[in-house]
């Protein structure tokens, strides 16, 4: 087996030695070479007792620890009753077997969890062990990365992790990002683009400059989130550990009950008192919970284990929970379902002027945006206004701006802002997003601005509702008409155009209420976006899922899901791993139930012996394990 810690090798070792003697000791007794175990031999006690205390000490030992700390009531607690009770009644066979047995279960137990992590323990292993720092004087020294602080100059020599984001000023080649996005292949980069934390540097030397301190890095909010994410449990978790809570004392004081009440309505105390503690032990042995209490939260570890792997982290098992119950994906439109790179794809004028002039003052007036169709148009036009002859920029948010150009008011935006100024404008149908343009308040011309969707988003929408999400609603700033041939190509549900951000957040709430409001565990709302413009409706969406989001600290902090590239076939990966998930943490309560209220029944009738009482604990527990360790090992999700 991989994975085994030193710990679990030495507890394999003295099952294996237990096991030999225990094997060794049934053999001699039924070959008449010792007393029988039920002949109350001292030497014979003894010697079942060694195999019992190599196996069992540490249930023992934390059965005893926990009665001293008032907290008794757990999983040693009662195997140590049942097993010292077995032995009391002279079942030294039945109470060996149950202890060792119980460490097998244990055994698989801390093999599965350990496997489980492993997606998460090689996430963890993206934090770099130290940093080459530049100093002023051009040498090197190698620090801790705790020590990096922004605006310091570091080395990346072939092979190395980068420490921090930072960007490059020296050197280009190949950079490894499947650590954080799950993508196998290298990104490119060149002195002026940005490195991440986290990523691995491929065959050529690097200089960078820190942009952020190394705890402010992306690596350490990765590792500090997952490192979170167990703390938030799931429904499903929350009612398995409130069950245990008073199940596990409600047994114990069944299994009293049972020893004393029979014998006392029998009449011969004395003579029947024997049988019912055995009962009442046999009951202890199958009522041990851990079936539930581990297979559970292993099936949920083992889904963000999952995720993780396919460069998607969830902050939390309960967040996981909920992608398993979208009913309903809001998404963004720009840099989400399509490229976010625009391009100018016609210009029309008017007025007199002509299409370049349209564009020219269209460019002058967007000069002082940093908004990706500003950047289009700019692009789009070779010749260009001194800024000298830009003056009095005036934004309109989410409707366009106004700029004095060249001694003329220039107004560019949607037909909303002109209409305000009561320009009138010509009835417009382009698939794309029409930005009027308005000179002296005169209608100049209109400049159509196309962004394409992504090349995998059509087949992710089909996969998404496909996986049983009821509908995709796109929610977007940009014209009817360029929302209107988005929708139509991808194959969504709904769309909503024209929006300001303050809108969506609404839609959001309204949406959320048709959804039932979150009450319904089977109709909830999940929003995708990029994690910053997006960042209140993510927050308010029952899952927000943050696309694209690299480096992004909006999108880490506002996200319950972050998907660390912008490949929309993550998020129908990741509602398959969620759905599974719940699957197998929904069997595993219903057939360890099952099995234990039978055994339970059947125990106290006298019907099932200890070696049936071990299977409802042990092979429970480990059957229930090996499902949920289907969620690390499975594939093509």
């Amino acid at each position: 087996m991989d994975r085994l810690t030193k710990k679990q090798k030495k507890d394999l070792a003295r099952i294996v030695i237990s096991l030999i003697m225990f094997f060794a000791l049934m053999i001699a007794e039924h070959t008449g070479l010792i007393p029988h175990a039920h002949s109350g031999n001292p030497a014979v006690i003894a010697a079942y007792l060694v195999p019992y205390f190599l196996a069992g000490y540490d249930v023992i030992r934390k059965c005893l620890l926990g009665i001293a700390h008032g907290q008794m009531f757990d999983e040693s607690f009662l195997m140590t009753l049942a097993t010292v009770g077995a032995f009391g009644c002279g079942e030294l066979e039945e109470a060996v077997a149950v202890m060792l047995f119980y460490q097998v279960g244990e055994f698989f137990q801390g093999y599965a969890v350990g496997k489980s992590r492993g997606a998460i323990a090689d996430l963890m292993s993206i934090a770099p062990d130290f940093a080459n720092r530049e100093a002023e004087d051009g040498s090197i020294e190698v620090i801790d990365p705790d020590d990096i602080e922004a605006g310091d100059i570091l080395i990346i020599k072939p092979g190395e992790k980068i420490p921090a984001d930072s960007t490059v000023i020296e050197g280009e080649g190949l950079v490894n990002t499947s650590a954080l996005t799950g993508e196998s292949m290298p990104r490119a980069v060149q002195a002026g683009e940005q490195v991440i934390s986290g990523c691995i540097n491929g065959d050529n030397l690097l200089r960078v400059r820190a942009d952020k301190s190394y705890d402010d890095s992306t690596v350490m909010q990765i590792l500090e989130m997952v490192e979170n994410a167990a703390s938030k449990k799931s429904v499903t978790e929350n009612f398995i550990t409130r069950f245990a809570k008073y199940y596990t004392p409600a047994v114990v004081i069944g299994a009293v009950i049972l020893a004393f009440i029979p014998p006392l309505i029998s009449g011969n105390f004395t003579g029947e008192f024997g049988k019912w503690v055995l009962r009442a032990c046999t009951f202890l042995v199958i009522s041990c919970p851990c079936a539930l209490v581990i297979s559970v939260p292993l099936a949920f570890f083992g889904g963000i284990g999952a995720a993780s792997k396919k460069g998607v982290l969830v902050k939390g098992s309960n967040y996981l929970e909920m992608m398993a119950a979208i009913d309903t994906l809001v998404s963004d439109k720009t840099g989400t379902l399509t490229e976010g790179r625009f391009r100018v794809s016609s210009v029309t004028a008017a007025g007199g002027y002509t299409e370049e002039e349209v564009l020219k003052y269209a460019a002058a007036a967007e000069a002082g945006s940093s908004h990706p169709i500003a950047a289009a148009i700019a692009d789009a036009c070779s010749d260009k206004f001194p800024i000298s002859e830009i003056k009095d920029e005036e934004n309109f948010a989410g409707k366009g701006i106004r700029a004095e150009v060249n001694g003329r008011s220039v107004l560019v935006g949607n037909r909303g802002l002109l209409a305000d100024k009561g320009i009138e404008l010509p009835d417009a149908d382009a698939g794309g997003t029409c930005c009027y343009v308005a000179i002296d308040g005169i209608f100049a011309g209109v400049i159509v601005v196309s962004d394409m969707p992504k090349a995998e988003a059509k087949q992710a929408v089909s996969d998404i509702l496909s996986s049983g999400v009821r509908k995709i609603v796109m929610l977007t700033g940009d014209s009817e008409s360029a929302a209107k041939s988005i929708a139509e190509e991808l194959g969504l549900s709904e769309y909503r155009s024209e929006l300001l951000p303050q809108d969506k957040v609404f839609i959001v709430e309204e949406l959320i209420k048709e959804a039932g409001n979150g009450e319904d565990p089977k109709r909830k709302l999940g929003f995708i976006g990029d994690g910053i413009n997006d960042a209140p409706v993510l927050s308010r969406a029952d899952v927000g899922i943050a696309m694209g989001s690299l480096g992004s600290d909006a999108a880490i902090e506002a996200a319950d899901v972050v998907i660390m590239d912008d490949n929309l076939m993550r998020i129908p990966a990741v509602i398959r791993i969620a759905r599974k998930t719940i699957g197998i943490s929904k069997a595993n309560i219903a057939f360890a139930l099952f099995v234990k209220f039978a055994c339970l029944v059947l125990g106290a009738a006298g019907i099932a012996n200890m070696w049936a009482a071990v299977f409802a604990d042990v092979g429970v527990a480990v059957i229930c394990i090996l499902n949920s360790m289907r969620m690390i090992t499975s594939k093509g999700m």
